[in-house]
C-alpha cells in the first residue's frame, strides 16, 4: 500500500458484518445494504455522507446525491478526510468524491470565503495529488472554482 505524506494513518475500525446486524435488527434488506444504505446503527462512530448544521452543506450533500444517482458521481462522504499540512495544522475538506473514473475530488463548501480558508485550500491543492474544487451557493445553482 502506497503511502502518502501527510495522511494521517493507523487508524482502525471494527466493523460490523451484515450476518451481526441482521441478528440484532439493524440491517433491513440486503438490497439495502448492497445499494450503500447506511443506517446510524452501521455507522458507529464513522463519519456520514449527509452533513449536520450548515446549510449550504446540506444543500450541497443533496445536490451530490442528486448526481451519483444520476451516474455522474460514485460516491461521497462528508468531512471523511483530514490532510496535514503543516505541524499543528490540518485541513479537512467539507466532501470526498468519487468521479465515474476513480479520481477522488475534494470540495469545500462556502457560504464566503476568509482568507484563512482559501490558503488552506491552496495549500493543500500544491501538496497534495487531488483535484480541490471550491463550491459557492449561487442563485441559479452552485459556483465552482478549481485548484
Amino acid at each position: 500500500m502506497a503511502r502518502i505524506p501527510g495522511l494521517i494513518t493507523g487508524v482502525t475500525a471494527k466493523l460490523p458484518t451484515s450476518r451481526s446486524l441482521q441478528s440484532e435488527g439493524k440491517a433491513s434488506t440486503p438490497m439495502a445494504e448492497e445499494a450503500g444504505s447506511t443506517l446510524p446503527d452501521q455507522r458507529g462512530k464513522g463519519r456520514s455522507a449527509v452533513p449536520k448544521g450548515n446549510k449550504t452543506e446540506i444543500a450541497y450533500a443533496a445536490h451530490l446525491e442528486v448526481l451519483k444517482r444520476a451516474g455522474l458521481i460514485l460516491w461521497y462522504r462528508f468531512e471523511a478526510i483530514k490532510l496535514r499540512l503543516a505541524d499543528n495544522t490540518f485541513y479537512s475538506p467539507d466532501f470526498a468524491v468519487m468521479m465515474p473514473d476513480g479520481e477522488i475530488e475534494f470540495h469545500e463548501v462556502k457560504g464566503f470565503w476568509r482568507d484563512d480558508a482559501r490558503v488552506k485550500i491552496k495549500v493543500a491543492a500544491e501538496m497534495y495529488p487531488f483535484q480541490f474544487v471550491a463550491v459557492q451557493k449561487v442563485k441559479d445553482g452552485w459556483k465552482v472554482e478549481k485548484f
